[in-house]
């Protein structure tokens, strides 16, 4: 099997399981130009000045609709373009309404242009201290305007001290900008080995400083040569099925992904969130979300709450005004799929594939149903070439009921 013939095997097995990989990927597109459009905008635009505006995308479409599919071919337009991505499912283990887990998440799977990982270890090892970047970067960091805690500042300006005399300490900077914590004693040890006398630092909430490495972390991408950072959170539908308070919270962590950021407007970082398009109607109605929500977090009388409750009703509007749907595909489309899946086919198992009937093209039908019944048709005509395939489908729909359990 040559490697043309084993790319297009593992796209075939890709497809057929309904999995967005990268050879399916690049095979197919996307098949969503207003969507293309959109984000290459955003990457072009990503960095200057969007205060007041949205500074990400929220794609909607129906189960199996090929949501997961754009996301990764959203990413190889990233990549093309020198921006680090990161992908992000939510799950049980990452909760959106935890910044901490989310961002963990986003920094593990952080993939370089070149395709490789450890993307905040090989930005702070490229970082030269005598650059203009460097030197941005810092200035960016500091000071009391800064939208970021000191610690950044303080681990950013020990990052060259420490690569010539302490390589356990970079790693422990390496792993504070990652997620992990760094003593405040440590610091201050190295502060004074590096003669910066004995620095205040203050405590940040873990979940605010979540949020402020993804705005750091954004930063030094961009310090370290690459456009920025891109991060695409799949399967947000979720959160549907949480309990109403953890609902909340995750309503206004996507408001904070998906609004210009107003402590620092000219992020780097592009969000891309993908979720059902039923979600308002199954949920923000359904379970009365718009007033049961924010009523909820408001009753726990502490600011903290009340911001969520502020921060709920702006995602809330968001999932109603903002959500870009996914195209349907026209005949032209599907067309262009047919063709392309039908030479795929022939070329991952050495025949030539013949005509075969497929679904019967409806407007309810799902691209990932059509490219699975041609695929398992084209499958058994291969194996029985007297054999005439005939395809049923079930609707299959994502429930929404509450499980405590998904809360994290």
């Amino acid at each position: 099997m040559d490697l043309d013939q084993l790319g297009a095997r593992r796209a075939i097995e890709a497809l057929r399981s309904g999995v967005p990989s990268r050879d399916a990927v690049r095979e197919l597109g996307s098949g969503q130009n207003e969507i293309e459009d959109r984000f290459l905008t955003l990457l072009d635009g990503s960095g200057t000045s969007r205060r007041g505006g949205e500074r990400g995308l929220l794609l909607g479409g129906g189960f199996g609709a090929g949501k997961s599919h754009v996301l990764e071919h959203l990413a190889h337009l990233a990549l093309e373009r020198g921006f680090v991505v990161s992908r992000v499912v939510i799950s049980k283990e990452t909760p959106l309404h935890d910044p901490v887990k989310v961002l963990k998440a986003a920094v593990e799977t952080a993939t370089l242009p070149a395709g490789s990982f450890g993307a905040v270890a090989e930005a702070a090892a490229v970082l030269d201290s005598g650059s203009p970047a460097f030197a941005e970067l810092l200035r960016w960091a500091s000071g009391s305007g800064s939208p970021v805690s000191e610690r950044f500042a303080l681990s950013l300006s020990l990052l060259p001290y420490a690569q010539e005399n302490d390589g356990d300490f970079v790693e422990a900077i390496v792993r504070f900008w990652s997620g992990d914590p760094i003593g405040v004693a440590e610091l201050r040890r190295q502060a004074r080995f590096a003669g910066k006398g004995k620095p205040a630092l203050a405590s940040v909430p873990a979940r605010e400083l979540a949020r402020q490495r993804s705005r750091f972390l954004s930063r030094l991408f961009l310090a370290g040569g690459y456009e920025g950072w891109v991060v695409l959170l799949d399967e947000v539908e979720l959160i549907g099925r949480y309990t109403p308070l953890q609902r909340g919270r995750s309503y206004a962590e996507l408001s904070g992904w998906l609004r210009a950021d107003p402590e620092d407007p000219g992020s780097p970082l592009v969000p891309v969130l993908a979720m059902t398009d039923d979600f308002d109607a199954a949920v923000l109605t359904a379970k009365n979300d718009r007033e049961l929500v924010p009523a909820r977090l408001r009753a726990k009388e502490k600011s903290e709450w009340d911001e969520a409750a502020t921060g709920a009703e702006a995602g809330m509007r968001l999932i109603e005004r903002s959500m870009l749907l996914l195209a349907e595909p026209d005949a032209a489309e599907l067309g262009r799929a047919y063709d392309v899946l039908k030479a795929l086919h022939g070329k991952a198992f050495g025949w030539l594939p013949p005509d075969v009937a497929g679904l019967e093209r409806l407007s309810a039908t799902r691209m990932r149903q059509y490219v699975r019944a041609w695929i398992n048709e084209w499958d058994q005509v291969r194996l029985d070439p007297d054999y005439l395939p005939q395809t049923e489908t079930a609707e299959v729909s994502p429930g929404y009921a509450e499980d405590v359990e998904l809360d994290g």
